[in-house]
């Protein structure tokens, strides 16, 4: 039986360029090369695409061919420059192991799309819906489903800091992990905070902090046919919880201990797989993506945001929410995959 080829995409121009190296090589270590041919895509902070032996920390500076994705579907794969020639790679699948802006906000989706190769993860619409958190609130509110109450702040927009009532926290409307997210508890710092969250969007959420523990959920699946992980649940021994920023993520972080299953009722426990769910369909989510939600003291939960292409290093949240439901990496990646190609099959 002959391998599916798969591409691997990883690197890419977001902030969360090293952390999608990390990703992939967690995939890397976990794919079945009894099932799988891959062929590794690593995309440079510039944006350039390079064929390579795998996502090493040093795999710049290995041995790399220029290579793009066609969107053309007569091709239907890799263009790879060889002696000054292309030539074509077919794929049969395509694994994103990208995170933020240009990876999960539907860019990479669009030329996907247009390649027509199957890929694993949501669609355009879902990917850009999810990244920018003000829509994805507003849809999602329209659902029936608590989210925080925020203010939209543009580039050109002032705000008086009287107007607010503190603490707030102000982020990137569009950016991944938690890039210039700040927590103002007194007027005086706002104007700090809204530089911080410009370095990274021009388009700036103001939000409430909802009194809450920090709760989350890992959700793989198509339409109706959803499953869930372990719900975990992120103890914080002071501030707020900043993933992906620690000096030595893999060992330990400086305020968070992530729980898995997360110490809660059962009862609770129930609702916050079912909000997930529902979050997910009504995001028009594919594929996987990681919910994280907050469970208020009075049992209610409210969303916090959607990532669609959560982190899979061996210290992210969604891999290990898998793993305590009883998937391993390795099965994960088989599941996602073949999502991927029955997604195809039925469109």
């Amino acid at each position: 039986m002959s391998r599916l080829k798969v591409g691997i995409l990883f690197g890419g121009r977001s902030e969360e360029h090293p952390i999608s190296i990390k990703s992939a090589q967690e995939v890397a270590k976990n794919l079945d090369l009894e099932k799988y041919e891959p062929y590794y895509i690593g995309i440079t902070k510039d944006g350039a695409w390079k064929l390579c032996d795998g996502p090493s920390p040093e795999w710049e500076s290995g041995t790399t061919r220029p290579a793009v994705l066609s969107p053309d579907r007569a091709t239907g794969g890799l263009l790879i420059l060889e002696d000054g020639r292309f030539e074509t790679l077919p794929l049969d699948v395509v694994l994103p192991v990208l995170h933020g802006k240009q990876g999960e906000d539907g860019a990479m989706q669009g030329l996907m799309e247009l390649s027509g190769i199957p890929y694993v993860g949501c669609d355009i619409q879902s990917s850009a819906l999810c990244m920018d958190k003000s829509l994805a609130y507003l849809v999602v509110r329209s659902a029936g489903i608590a989210t925080p109450n925020f203010w939209i702040v543009n580039s050109d927009q002032d705000v008086d800091p009287g107007q607010l009532t503190y603490p707030v926290f102000v982020k990137p409307a569009r950016s991944g992990s938690s890039f210039g997210v700040s927590k103002v508890t007194r007027q005086e710092e706002l104007g700090d905070a809204l530089k911080t969250a410009r370095q990274y969007d021009s388009k700036v959420l103001i939000e409430e902090a909802v009194v809450a523990s920090e709760i989350g959920c890992a959700v793989m699946g198509n339409d109706e046919e959803l499953f869930t992980g372990e719900v975990d649940h992120i103890a914080l021994s002071h501030g707020f919880f900043r993933i992906h920023q620690e000096d030595q993520p893999e060992v330990r972080s400086e305020n968070s201990t992530p729980i898995v299953p997360a110490d809660i009722p059962e009862e609770s426990r129930a609702l916050v797989q079912q909000t997930a769910k529902a979050i997910y369909r009504a995001l028009g989510c594919r594929g996987l993506a990681r919910v994280d939600m907050f469970l208020k003291e009075d049992g209610s939960v409210v969303l916090n945001e959607v990532n669609t292409l959560p982190g899979l290093t061996s210290y992210s949240r969604y891999p290990r929410m898998m793993a305590a439901a009883g998937l391993p990496l390795g099965e994960v990646i088989d599941r996602l995959v073949s999502l991927a190609l029955a997604g195809r099959a039925e469109g």
